[in-house]
């Protein structure tokens, strides 16, 4: 009874007060406590699941018009080339007069063949006789013919050589199908001497073309 007399009304008061404030934190906290994180997992995956279905969709608009784009044009083989006739494969200038041949339509012995793409040509040694012996095959031969029947020069028929030939003093022209050869002789001897040993390798040639 004498403690409840003595009570300060002041202290009860702040007392009370202490309480309130402990109570009222106390909710406080419990309201601002953050959620735990089996509870955040599901809604995170939630909200990422939403952000992959729009993504995908957003992918499939792009990828429409290209899927229904047209086709791409198919091309079309090649014919395949045409293997060339027997009569069409090359001829090689140098086979079609030999060295031996050569030198007897010279007169003397020859240097070794030098054969250019279509020109095969044997020359004389350095020490002499002057003599050289030109074979042309395809269009540098029809090219000379050409060239000498401009210049007015005297061409002769050969009958028998080839299906066409003609001769002149130093040279003699022969084709065989679609394909020239033209045979050119350099000597300083008088050229009515070259005719016959001209003609002659004329109709060996011929076999060869």
């Amino acid at each position: 009874m004498n403690r409840d007399r003595h009570r300060d009304p002041d202290r009860d008061r702040h007392r009370e007060r202490d309480r309130r404030r402990r109570r009222t934190s106390g909710r406080r906290h419990t309201r601002s406590r953050p959620l735990p994180l089996s509870r955040l997992a599901p809604l995170t995956v939630v909200a990422l699941l939403a952000l992959s279905g729009c993504g995908g969709h957003g992918q499939d608009s792009a990828a429409g018009p290209s899927a229904a784009g047209p086709a791409p044009a198919t091309r079309t083989p090649e014919k395949a080339t045409e293997a060339p006739s027997p009569d069409a494969k090359a001829v090689d200038p140098c086979a079609v007069v030999t060295k031996q041949e050569a030198e007897k339509l010279a007169g003397t012995p020859l240097d070794p063949a030098t054969p250019v793409r279509e020109t095969c040509t044997y020359t004389g040694p350095i020490t002499g006789p002057t003599a050289q012996v030109e074979i042309f095959v395809g269009d540098g031969a029809k090219k000379y013919l050409d060239i000498e029947r401009d210049l007015g020069h005297t061409l002769r028929p050969l009958a028998g050589v080839g299906d066409e030939a003609y001769a002149e003093d130093e040279a003699v022209f022969l084709r065989g199908a679609d394909r020239w050869v033209s045979i050119r002789l350099v000597r300083l001897n008088d050229p009515a001497e070259n005719r016959a040993p001209l003609e002659e390798v004329a109709r060996k040639a011929a076999t060869r073309i």
